[in-house]
């Protein structure tokens, strides 16, 4: 890849490694339907040319930068699966997603005048001061004419007015893409690195196969569980299931862990969970990344019970019956239990980088 590279460049904002806060013993993994003209209602993104100050050429041969409206949502689908080398399958995916962040996210995403580069911006719910880059593509026949650096620099000016004091090259949780820059994007670290933002921190991604003969029976765990009094349910947002039963849920792992895992639990393909007696135990979900598994978590008087492997277990086999044929489970802390529990191997690396805005 020449020039400016075609990368994606999510991730983290300082958020801590996702997953089983127990996995029985193991931590772990982390783990709508919109187009750009989505943001109108938060970022305010219109189709007007102009990005809060960030109209102009910005070096980039013509290419006027500016706010992206509701009719380039396919081209910029379209751009991502032709830019994203290594996601193209989900890159169209991956744009809808986050061009539906959660209510009351910051966030825009601006284009070159003629549609051959992108980068989503957003500001941090938990650290107003922190911007993130949440994605960057340029497709290949544009590169090498400083689309890259003028998208880049564009961002870092509509997140200067939105208040931001440091951007990063991570994304912004819980809607996000990746967790930082995959180093085999090298141009994408290259580009952060001429333009001064230093590298701070390192992700890694394990990849669950999911082929017809990966072992993923649950059924004498299943048994084992019963006998201790645990249950075995599943829930989702988009299902028949009873809308009283999803918001118990969704208020255990607010309890326990956080808002961003609670919104990825409500937006998931899948939920899985655990009940003893009347309580909530554990869960994992999988999809609210596209074809990524997590979040999921064990409440911590239940650690021990393997409620952690058969949970994950019933999301991958989820997923592979819904036509995957691998599941990445991001942002992992312990390598062991994943390993162990479904053969999932380390795989992708990323890089996070940030850089001050005064």
């Amino acid at each position: 890849m020449g020039g400016d590279g075609a990368f994606a460049v999510p991730g983290t904002s300082g958020a801590p490694a996702r997953g089983p806060a127990d996995v029985s013993g193991a931590p772990g993994a982390r783990g709508g339907s919109t187009t750009p003209g989505g943001v109108t209602e938060v970022s305010g993104i219109s189709e007007s040319p102009g990005a809060s100050g960030a109209s102009g050429d910005f070096g980039a041969s013509g290419t006027g930068i500016r706010e992206a409206g509701p009719d380039d949502a396919a081209a910029l689908g379209e751009l991502a699966a032709v830019a994203l080398t290594l996601d193209a399958a989900e890159a169209p995916d991956l744009v809808a997603s986050l061009s539906a962040p959660p209510p009351g996210r910051r966030w825009t995403a601006l284009v070159t005048g003629d549609l051959t580069g992108v980068v989503f911006a957003s500001v941090s719910g938990r650290d107003p001061s922190a911007g993130h880059i949440d994605l960057l593509a340029v497709h290949p026949g544009a590169r090498g004419a400083g689309r890259g650096r003028a998208l880049v620099a564009a961002a870092e000016e509509w997140l200067r007015g939105q208040g931001a004091t440091e951007a990063r090259f991570a994304g912004n949780p819980p809607c996000y893409a990746w967790p930082g820059i995959d180093v085999r994007y090298t141009p994408a670290a290259a580009l952060a690195e001429r333009m001064g933002y230093e590298r701070y921190d390192v992700a890694w991604n394990m990849t669950a196969g999911l082929a017809a003969d990966a072992d993923l029976s649950t059924d004498a765990d299943v048994a084992r569980l019963a006998e201790s009094g645990v249950e075995l349910r599943e829930v989702r947002a988009a299902g028949p299931g009873d809308r009283a039963e999803l918001d118990a849920l969704l208020a255990f792992v607010r309890e326990h862990w956080n808002d961003n895992w609670a919104w990825e639990a409500e937006h998931a393909g899948g939920c899985h969970y655990a009940v003893r007696g009347s309580e909530i135990i554990g869960f994992a979900a999988w999809g609210a990344r596209p074809a990524w598994f997590g979040p999921m978590g064990t409440a911590p008087a239940a650690r021990g019970l393997g409620v952690g492997r058969v949970l994950l277990r019933r999301c991958l086999a989820e997923q592979r019956a819904a036509g995957q044929e691998s599941a990445q489970i991001g942002w992992v802390g312990p390598l062991g239990f994943y390993s162990r529990a479904a053969g999932a191997r380390a795989e992708r690396v990323f890089w996070l980088y940030r850089r001050s805005l005064r």
